[in-house]
C-alpha cells in the first residue's frame, strides 16, 4: 500500500499538500502524533513562514527526535519549501537556530543584489527554470524521472539552502545570475525549495515519483 504521512506541526498550507499527494497516493493522513510518524512508510515535511517556529512547532510534538529516527530506518522523507530548510543543520533567519542535521548544510538569506551589482526582489516570487547538476549523486534520481531539464516551477522564498557537499544539490534555479539550490538530497532524505504542489504538471510529477520510491 502506497501510504503518505504528512506532517501537521501547525505552520503548513496543508490543503493543497494534501490534495496533490491524494492524487498519487493509496493512503493520506495528516497528523502531529511522533507515534504515527515513527511508523510512516514514506513523509512529507511541508511549512511556510519562518524556520524558528516551524522548528519550535517541530519539538513541541516530540517530531525532531522521530524524524532522525526515521532517516536512520531509511524511510523517504520530502521536505516542501520551509520544510526543506528545516532538514538542514541550521538557519540565520532572524538569528541562529539549530535544524534538524538531516542534510549537512545551513539556510541563508537570498541576497538583495543580482550577481551584477543590481538590485533584486527578495523574497523570490513566480516560476523559475529547473537545471540539474547531472554529476551530482543523484544525477539520475527517481525523484527526477520524466522532469526535463529547462522545467519551470514555482517558489516563494526569501532563504536559501546551501548544503556544504555539492554532491547533496540535485537541481539547481538561477536567481540574480546565482545558483541557487532547488531540491537537495542526501540518501532517504530529499527537500523542494518551490513548491510542487503549485508547480503545474512538472510538481506533479515529482509528487508522484516521490509516491513511488
Amino acid at each position: 500500500m502506497n501510504k503518505i504521512t504528512i506532517i501537521d506541526y501547525g505552520l503548513s498550507n496543508l490543503l493543497s499538500v494534501v490534495r496533490a499527494f491524494d492524487m498519487f497516493a493509496d493512503d493520506v493522513i495528516v497528523t502531529n502524533d511522533f507515534r504515527k510518524v515513527g511508523m510512516a512508510s514514506k513523509i512529507v515535511l511541508p511549512g511556510v513562514g519562518a524556520f524558528e517556529s516551524g522548528m519550535k512547532g517541530i519539538i513541541k510534538y516530540g517530531l525532531d527526535e522521530i524524524l532522525i529516527k526515521c532517516k536512520e530506518k531509511q524511510v523517504p522523507i520530502l521536505g516542501i519549501c520551509l520544510g526543506m530548510q528545516m532538514l538542514f543543520d541550521k538557519s540565520f533567519e532572524n538569528g541562529e537556530y539549530e535544524g534538524l542535521g538531516l542534510i549537512s548544510g545551513t539556510v541563508e538569506k537570498l541576497p538583495y543584489n543580482t550577481l551584477y551589482g543590481e538590485r533584486q526582489n527578495v523574497p523570490q516570487i513566480g516560476w523559475s527554470t529547473l537545471e540539474f547538476l547531472m554529476m551530482g549523486r543523484y544525477g539520475s534520481n527517481k525523484l527526477l524521472e520524466g522532469i526535463i531539464p529547462g522545467d519551470d516551477v514555482y517558489f516563494v522564498h526569501s532563504y536559501e539552502c546551501k548544503p556544504y557537499s555539492q554532491s547533496d544539490v540535485i537541481a539547481y534555479t538561477c536567481y540574480g545570475g546565482r545558483k541557487v539550490c532547488a531540491i537537495a538530497g542526501y540518501e532517504n532524505i530529499y527537500g523542494c525549495q518551490f513548491h510542487p504542489e503549485k508547480s503545474g504538471k512538472t510538481g506533479l510529477k515529482i509528487i508522484k515519483n516521490f509516491c513511488l520510491l
